[in-house]
């Protein structure tokens, strides 16, 4: 007789990202290197080139930042070479581990509070602190309740505050891809989500979201939405990019530019959501 799955944990993401942490090896220069970091930044960068802008690390001078979920810190860093206060949040102790090195290599120690918390479980941690922004990327579509993460965020937000959000896209190229290369069994489409949503494949928990559920997550933690829009179509060929080479399919090779974004715009894996926390 077959016996239903174990129900995924905490404790399972957090060996998960523990054992690699998200982007460590974008870089092939000595981890924990001034060379390494910078390389991973600029990696980071250069594939997720949306990611600049959705932050707006310049807009946070001064203000409270609340991250939700650093990893390795890339945008932590551009958060706090901008001027903000910024708690960096993460499950993975060896993530906040190169984190915190990493603000030390690049001087910003100072500016950045490291914490390791369950983004389920924030509040009881942070207290009864508020931010301006509280920011989360890529992260709470990983929990196994990512509604209790989202009210917890609420919670924290100032008044007033914004969250930027971004979750992954269940109508996207990434999904049809993954399913297509088992064989288009879409009754399976949970599991190849989740069995493929990153560079390391086994992933315990990846939701992904239509655009009418990202925001329904959202504002039933409260927040008012005020943008929500598609991004991010990855178009390198696997092979060559983990040898540190950047050559595109040859289907997006043909794909001149202005057909490309329009393409991201509807297709791209990563919904990206404003919300704003009202007074």
């Amino acid at each position: 007789m077959a016996h239903a799955a174990r129900p995924k944990t905490v404790e399972d993401v957090q060996r998960y990202w523990d054992a690699r942490p998200c982007n460590v090896r974008h870089s092939p220069k000595p981890v924990g290197s001034r060379e390494y970091f910078d390389e991973v930044e600029a990696r980071k960068y250069l594939v997720e080139p949306h990611i600049p802008g959705f932050a707006e690390f310049d807009r946070w001078t001064g203000r409270r930042v609340l991250e939700v979920g650093c990893g390795i810190g890339t945008d932590t860093m551009n958060f706090a070479r901008a001027g903000a206060n910024v708690t960096a949040v993460d499950l993975s102790g060896e993530s906040l581990r190169l984190a915190e090195e990493r603000a030390r290599v690049m001087g910003v120690h100072q500016q950045v509070e490291f914490v390791q918390a369950n983004a389920e479980e924030l509040a009881s941690v942070l207290g009864e602190r508020t931010y301006d922004l509280v920011y989360s990327f890529g992260v709470v579509h990983h929990t196994p309740h990512p509604e209790r993460a989202l009210a917890q965020m609420r919670a924290l937000t100032e008044p007033g505050g914004t969250l930027r959000l971004m979750v992954y896209h269940r109508r996207s190229w990434k999904v049809l891809a993954v399913v297509a290369r088992d064989g288009g069994r879409f009754w399976r489409a949970d599991e190849l989500i989740a069995m493929h949503s990153e560079a390391q494949t086994g992933c315990p928990v990846t939701y992904a979201y239509t655009r009418r559920q990202a925001r329904e997550l959202v504002e039933r933690a409260g927040f008012r939405v005020r943008t929500l829009r598609v991004d991010h179509v990855f178009p390198y060929r696997i092979r060559d990019y983990v040898e540190y080479r950047y050559v595109k399919e040859p289907y997006f090779r043909l794909l001149p530019a202005p057909l490309f974004r329009a393409f991201e715009r509807r297709f791209g894996w990563h919904v990206m959501i404003d919300a704003e926390a009202p007074l």
